[in-house]
C-alpha cells in the first residue's frame, strides 16, 4: 500500500526486533484542524532500551523521563548483556542472593513453564546460543549439540530459596534468558511509576509490544497491525489499560536454502518452533502476561493456545497461521 506524503505525516512507525507485526499510532483524520490541536497536546520520545527502540506518548511531559528511568533500571536488573547485572552473574555463578524483582520475574517464568508444559522456559538461554541468535553467528547444529545441550534446559532445574530470594541452578553451566518476559515486566513496572507520579494516560511503544495507560482524549489508544509477512495493514487495536504482544518468526530468523529458522526455540525439542504459526499477538492486562504468552503460543500452536487462554481472564488472542 503506497501513501502520499501527506498521509505519511500522521503514520508514526516504531523499531520492531524479533516481532512478527509492527505496532503503529494511528490517528483520525475526519477532523484535521480538531486533530491538529489534539497532538500540540502530546508529546513524544524515544530511546533505546533492552535492545530496541522504546516510544512514549503522552499529555504529561514528564510521562517520558519516567518510563525510560524505570524501564532502564528494570534493564539493569535483567539483562544478560550487561556483565553487572543480576542475571549475568548467577548465569556465572550458577547460585545468587536476588532482589524481590528479579526473584519475582523468575518465579513467574516456572509458574508459565509448568503451566505451558514446558513451552515456556527462561532455562532456554544455551540452545539460543548454540544456533547463534545471541551473536548472530547463525548456524544449524549437529543434533548431538542439540541432545547434549538439553540436559542444561528446564525449568525445573531452577530451586527458588523464597525464604531469602536465593535462585540456584540444578546443574553446572545451565543459564537464564528473560527476553521473553522481562520487557512485559519492565512495562508493568513503568506503568506503577507513572501511576505513583500521578499520570494517568500514556501510550508504551516497546519496540513493538504497547502498554496503553488510560486513554487518548477520553477514547481508546488506536495502534494499526501490520501484516507479519506483507507491507499490508490486517486491523486495528483499540487499548486502555491494556497491554498487547507480538510474537513471529519474521524479524529474527536466518534461512538455508529454502528453510526459514526462526529465533524462538522449542525448549522441548532444542529446535526452532514449528507449531505452524506465523505470527501472534495476545492482548492482556498486564505487559508480562502478555508479553510470555505470546511466546509461549508461539510455540504452542493454535490449538493447545486455546486451551491455555482458558486459564486466564480477559485474555485476547490473534494467531496469523
Amino acid at each position: 500500500m503506497a501513501f502520499s506524503e501527506k498521509t505519511r505525516r500522521y503514520l508514526i512507525a516504531f523499531l520492531i526486533l524479533g516481532w512478527s507485526i509492527t505496532l503503529i499510532y494511528y490517528f483520525q483524520r475526519t477532523n484535521p484542524s480538531r486533530h491538529l490541536l489534539k497532538t500540540k497536546q502530546l508529546y513524544r520520545d524515544n530511546r533505546l532500551l533492552m535492545g530496541t527502540i522504546w516510544e512514549v506518548t503522552s499529555p504529561n511531559k514528564q510521562a517520558a523521563g519516567t518510563v525510560f528511568s524505570e524501564a532502564s533500571r528494570i534493564e539493569q536488573l535483567l539483562s544478560k548483556y550487561i556483565p553487572s547485572s543480576e542475571i549475568s552473574q548467577l548465569n556465572q555463578l550458577g547460585k545468587l542472593k536476588v532482589s524481590s524483582e528479579t526473584f519475582y520475574v523468575i518465579k513467574k517464568s516456572q509458574e508459565f513453564y509448568f503451566l505451558t508444559q514446558g513451552a515456556f522456559d527462561i532455562t532456554v538461554a544455551p540452545l539460543v546460543d548454540l544456533w547463534g541468535f545471541t551473536n548472530k553467528d547463525f548456524q544449524v547444529p549437529s543434533d548431538d549439540k542439540i541432545r547434549a545441550t538439553l540436559k542444561l534446559i528446564g525449568n525445573d532445574k531452577i530451586i527458588l530459596h523464597q525464604k531469602d530470594n536465593v535462585v540456584e541452578f540444578k546443574i553446572p553451566g545451565m543459564r537464564i534468558d528473560l527476553g521473553a518476559i522481562a520487557k512485559g515486566f519492565a512495562l508493568d513496572c513503568a506503568v506503577r511509576k507513572l501511576k505513583e507520579n500521578k499520570i494517568d494516560n500514556c501510550l508504551i511503544n516497546a519496540g513493538g509490544q504497547v502498554y496503553a495507560l488510560g486513554d487518548k482524549f477520553k477514547e481508546p489508544w488506536k495502534v494499526v497491525i501490520q501484516g507479519a509477512r506483507k507491507a499490508e495493514f490486517t486491523g486495528t487495536l483499540e487499548l486502555k489499560n491494556r497491554s498487547a504482544s507480538t510474537s513471529g518468526d519474521y524479524q529474527q530468523f536466518f534461512s538455508i536454502g529454502n528453510k526459514r529458522y526462526c529465533h524462538i526455540i522449542d525448549p522441548r525439542t532444542g529446535y526452532p518452533a514449528q507449531a505452524g504459526i506465523i505470527s501472534v499477538t495476545v492482548i492482556a492486562d498486564s505487559g508480562l502476561e502478555a508479553d510470555a504468552l505470546s511466546t509461549s503460543i508461539f510455540v504452542l500452536g493454535k490449538q493447545k493456545a486455546q486451551i491455555l487462554a482458558t486459564k486466564f481472564n480477559n485474555l485476547k488472542i490473534k494467531i496469523t497461521e
